[in-house]
């Protein structure tokens, strides 16, 4: 027998991650007094929240300007534009310390709360919601959506009966599910088939084999036959390349990479701060001639995977500078500089899964984030075609979705 679900409600979040609940209380702010539902289908709200970056939680990235911010979007940089304008990260940043939660910045931008616990971040926003008398349900799977004629919509929740609502927001997460993906379309959706994004490279080759745990603060990552380069720092793990530099390429390139049939190549400059790489090689082993190559070792690099690539170039470590040839010397660069590599599969960066794909953008209202196929229908964070490079920049766009529709919303129903 279907269990009824608290009466009705004259406002409906879909999804208890961070948009769902940053739309919930951006709605409470502007309409106080408002009944306000979140209906979550799993058994936890907020797990993104916790289990990223590494139980951290990255909330946003020390990228104050909207333009500058909306450049690492490789889906959503134009439509971002205008609403990073409204709500862009020092408005997040000023949300929280109001709220007693201080973020800090690292070298790379990224910022994170000082007690590095991602759990600051979900309890912040659950006494949040609580203070608001935001309704939280869990293992709450709506199944069905549809308009009623009259301004309403009729939510229908598995295993439940119907709920009916004077505004829904669809915060639900990526549409990797079939029947979402029929749901919307019935609305007049067209989604965005989506696809991994932000993942690592599955690499089996003799150079890496071992050296797991083995990074470089400064590398470049490219993707010829895609003309995309990134750069950044680079990790050796038992499966192949990851990283800032592989994930940020991996971003701008997933639908083409999801594409490709079978393995593609991958090219890595080693050191790609060395402006004339070729002559200071050179310099070195005339001012090094009597030294080994593995202990006169050139530029700044790591002993071990210096090792493997004078193997690579088929160069004993053991053999003194003075004995490398012209010719031995430019296959070494070449390997340190155009170093090809050939990728057979895609991990999950952890937990922190996101897709490209989504709500296609152009149905989509971004001064409210309200569909311009149903109205009273609004998205926001991973329901929308819209993904970032590691960073902060993923759940930034969370934050600013979701209040923007939590205060079209709240404009809605008080009409």
């Amino acid at each position: 027998m279907p269990q009824p679900l608290l009466g009705d409600s004259p406002a409906v979040i879909i999804g208890g991650g961070a948009a769902g609940f940053f739309a919930a209380i951006q709605l409470a702010d502007h309409l106080p007094g408002q009944k306000i539902i979140i209906l979550e289908k799993s058994n936890q709200v907020l797990t993104k929240v916790r289990i990223s970056g590494g139980g951290r939680c990255n909330v946003t990235h020390a990228c104050f300007d909207p333009a500058p911010l909306a450049s690492h979007y490789p889906r959503g940089q134009k439509e971002l534009l205008g609403p990073f304008h409204r709500w862009q990260a020092s408005d997040t940043v000023q949300w929280f310390q109001s709220r007693g939660v201080e973020l800090k910045t690292e070298a790379d931008g990224r910022m994170f709360p000082t007690t590095d616990r991602s759990e600051t971040i979900a309890s912040c926003l659950e006494q949040e919601a609580r203070q608001q008398g935001i309704e939280v349900h869990t293992q709450r799977e709506v199944i069905h959506l549809e308009p009623t004629g009259d301004g309403s919509w009729k939510v229908g929740i598995a295993g439940r009966d119907s709920l009916r609502a004077g505004a829904c927001l669809w915060a639900a997460g990526g549409m990797r599910s079939n029947r979402v993906i029929d749901l919307m379309r019935t609305l007049g959706h067209e989604i965005v088939p989506p696809v991994p994004s932000l993942f690592t490279f599955q690499i089996k080759d003799p150079l890496l084999d071992g050296l797991q745990g083995v990074s470089l603060e400064e590398a470049r990552a490219s993707l010829p036959w895609l003309n995309l380069v990134c750069e950044g720092p680079i990790l050796i793990t038992h499966w192949g390349l990851s990283g800032p530099a592989i994930l940020r390429l991996s971003s701008w390139g997933a639908r083409e990479i999801h594409e490709q049939q079978g393995s593609f190549d991958c090219e890595i400059n080693w050191i790609p701060k060395i402006r004339q790489p070729q002559e200071a090689l050179m310099q070195h082993a005339r001012k090094q001639a009597k030294k080994q190559l593995a202990t006169a070792i050139p530029f700044d690099f790591p002993k071990r995977l210096w090792v493997r690539m004078l193997q690579r170039c088929s160069l004993c470590p053991e053999q003194p500078w003075g004995q490398v040839s012209r010719k031995a010397q430019t296959d070494l660069i070449l390997n340190l500089t155009q170093c090809r590599l050939s990728v057979h599969g895609k991990s999950r960066n952890k937990e922190e899964f996101v897709t490209c794909g989504g709500v296609d953008l152009r149905e989509v209202d971004f001064r409210t984030m309200e569909s311009r196929k149903a109205p009273g229908l609004y998205f926001a964070g991973e329901a929308l075609h819209i993904d970032a490079e590691t960073g902060g920049f993923n759940f930034q766009a969370a934050w600013t979705t979701g209040t923007l529709a939590g205060r079209a919303m709240a404009a809605g129903l008080s009409r």
